[in-house]
């Protein structure tokens, strides 16, 4: 028996291992009940908070936007009551049921419906919520509820919907807000750090306005909590409130509200007169201090279908549409002024003493200059005229004769203090700068020397120079004010829900081209007079290319312009531009002020493709300027008519040129 007993050291070895498994049996089983002790005693109350807050859902409660409202508190953009279909991926049991269950009843194939789902999980994540429909209509709020109660993860909310109630008009101004996407979050929120936070599904300002005025009318958003089930649908326990201040509702704060420059009746007299010509392009009308009353784009879009969901067939059309409906082509286009640009030079002449306004220069129906000849668009000629005959008429072959004379350099020191070729600096984005070319422009972006044939076409607004509706309205506000430069602006104020003013803007000066500027050149005040009546002759001389536009009692200022949008041999030049394909047709300008000598209101047209800046573009700026005396001095249009005066609109021959 004794091959059965033991060797003690054997057994000694063993007792030695039993010990260490001991030990960390016992030290293990410590673990187990520090860790069961921190848990049930020190993070017992907030843990069973958090399970109990699972079975919480929150809801965010979307603040109103602020209000936009017109110089005279009327409203531009407003908040409309409405409902909005909501998914919450996460308590989809069967996608397929869910799309062939809510797809008829919101006029969305149950395909699409999948299709939206799947594509915003896969961008946006399972938990994200997904709008499938906003502004319901009552039938489909009804008929969801009911399904609501079979479908996990279908909600009806109540929403806010923005409304445009001048839908097309102005639409490039104001905006359009729509829902925010993945990759506009993180830059957001880095943006308007400490301000807003933005998440999933959060309704922005998209362009315009509604992106502009972003801090300032976007609301705070409010939280609500609900009990919900497995489904993640509402329901109701007799659970105690056991979550405290960390888990209580608050309510939205409503948006602040901007109050515009902008006069709804002047910017819809616009609307209609651009509208019952059928023309394409832009206008801006602006006080004298700097005030936009009225800015519209034609053609344009229904911002309220951005407001809720826009079908892909509007988006198409928008899209495709070669005249850009999208476009502010207020400030972010820029066209040839054409002959608008001709008062400009013709300051640059008479402050360079090339010229002055007793000077006479013979201008007939072509020039020779270099090895080509340069047209007249009165192909008859003008013979011998001043300049006041000059800018009358719009005779280019003068004109060409005071760019020889001038230079583009010159030209350009002198018109680059009206603000031609720089941002006016208004409170929109992607506003462009325009084009005002000199020799060095030429030189350092095309690498070639400015050639002398080129001084001819800059006189006349042509060539390299590109100016926007906004600039040509500034310039020409500059020189009826002789000499004062402003910043336009159209957010007067932005008030809080009781009223109370948080941010007010002021006419301001930018400078005053009558002193000395950093360039060393100014404007001396006979200079703008000399002008000032020469465009006064353009629609009360009896030669004025403008000279059917009237409007009883007050007496307009102002200049067409005619710009080509390519060239044409000297055998087409004179063919009625009326017969050319749209898109051959010279763009119509025409811009002005009114009263001629005290003026309160200037206006920029642009028409596209209309052929003439009258009747193309003049009859619009009339209107606009009939419709600001009308409102703010009904007793000058009263004494006009007292006198008798009419309201005329004699059609020009397409020989008019202007």
């Amino acid at each position: 028996m004794s091959e059965y007993i033991s060797n003690p050291d054997e057994a000694k070895e063993f007792q030695n291992r039993y010990r260490s498994l001991s030990i960390f049996i016992i030290i293990t089983l410590l673990i187990f009940i520090v860790r069961l002790a921190w848990l049930q005693i020190i993070q017992g109350n907030e843990l069973r908070q958090f399970s109990e807050k699972n079975r919480i859902k929150q809801n965010k409660i979307s603040a109103p936007r602020g209000l936009i409202l017109d110089r005279d508190g009327k409203a531009l953009i407003e908040n409309l009551p409405g409902f909005e279909a909501i998914i919450s991926p996460q308590y989809v049991e069967n996608l397929k049921l869910l799309s062939e269950a809510v797809g008829p009843v919101i006029g969305i194939e149950p395909a699409k419906v999948i299709e939206r789902i799947q594509k915003s999980k896969r961008i946006n994540g399972a938990f994200s919520i997904i709008r499938l429909k906003d502004n319901l209509s009552r039938e489909e709020v009804f008929r969801l509820k009911r399904l609501r109660l079979e479908t996990p993860g279908l909600e009806i909310r109540e929403s806010i919907v923005r409304h445009y109630p001048l839908r097309e008009d102005g639409a490039q101004l104001f905006g359009y807000v729509g829902e925010i996407s993945k990759n506009e979050i993180d830059k957001l929120n880095e943006k308007y750090r400490k301000e807003f936070q933005f998440e999933q599904g959060d309704i922005i300002g998209k362009s315009g306005l509604e992106e502009n005025l972003e801090r300032k009318i976007r609301g705070t958003d409010g939280v609500s909590y609900i009990q919900v089930d497995a489904h993640g649908r509402q329901t109701v326990t007799e659970i105690p409130n056991i979550y405290g201040e960390q888990i209580k509702d608050q309510d939205p704060i409503h948006g602040n509200s901007a109050i515009l420059t902008i006069d709804k009746d002047i910017q819809e007299a616009g609307y209609k007169s651009f509208t019952d010509l059928g023309r394409i392009g832009a206008l801006v009308a602006m006080k004298s201090n700097g005030e936009i009353l009225a800015w519209l784009n034609a053609p344009s879009f229904d911002p309220n279908y951005f407001a809720t969901d826009i079908p892909i067939k509007i988006w198409n059309r928008l899209t495709s549409d070669p005249f850009k409906p999208l476009r502010n082509k207020v400030i972010q286009d820029h066209f040839s002024p054409g002959s608008t640009f001709k008062p400009l030079v013709a300051i640059a002449a008479l402050q360079e003493k090339v010229i002055t306004d007793k000077t006479q220069l013979y201008a007939p129906g072509k020039f020779f200059f270099g090895n080509r000849w340069y047209h007249n668009h009165n192909k008859n000629g003008e013979g011998h005229i001043t300049i006041y005959d000059a800018i009358e008429r719009s005779s280019n072959v003068f004109f060409y004769q005071l760019g020889i004379k001038l230079g583009v350099d010159k030209m350009y020191n002198y018109i680059s203090l009206l603000g031609l070729g720089s941002k006016t600096q208004i409170e929109m984005d992607r506003e462009a700068s325009g084009r005002l070319p000199n020799s060095e422009w030429k030189k350092s972006i095309r690498g070639e020397e400015w050639q002398p044939g080129e001084n001819l076409s800059t006189a006349i607004g042509q060539g390299y120079v590109t100016a926007t509706p906004l600039q040509m309205a500034v310039a020409y506000n500059t020189i009826a004010t002789e000499g004062k430069v402003v910043k336009p602006f159209i957010v007067k104020k932005v008030i809080d829900h009781d009223g109370k003013i948080l941010f007010e803007r002021f006419p301001e000066v930018v400078r005053d081209i009558t002193l000395p500027q950093p360039n060393g050149y100014k404007i001396d005040p006979e200079t703008f007079q000399i002008v000032k009546e020469a465009m006064r002759r353009v629609s009360n001389g009896t030669h004025g290319t403008a000279r059917s536009l009237k409007v009883p009692g007050v007496q307009i200022a102002g200049k067409t312009g005619t710009a080509q949008v390519m060239s044409f041999s000297a055998d087409q030049i004179y063919s009625l531009c009326e017969n050319r394909p749209m898109q051959m047709r010279h763009h119509g300008w025409f811009v002005a002020w009114a009263p001629w000598d005290k003026p309160e209101i200037t206006v920029a047209v642009l028409a596209q493709h209309s052929c003439h800046g009258n009747p193309g573009a003049a009859p619009i700026a009339r209107d606009i300027i009939e419709a600001y005396f009308k409102k703010y001095h009904p007793e000058v249009i009263a004494e006009g008519l007292k006198k008798g005066e009419k309201r005329i609109v004699i059609e020009t021959k397409p020989s008019d040129g202007e």
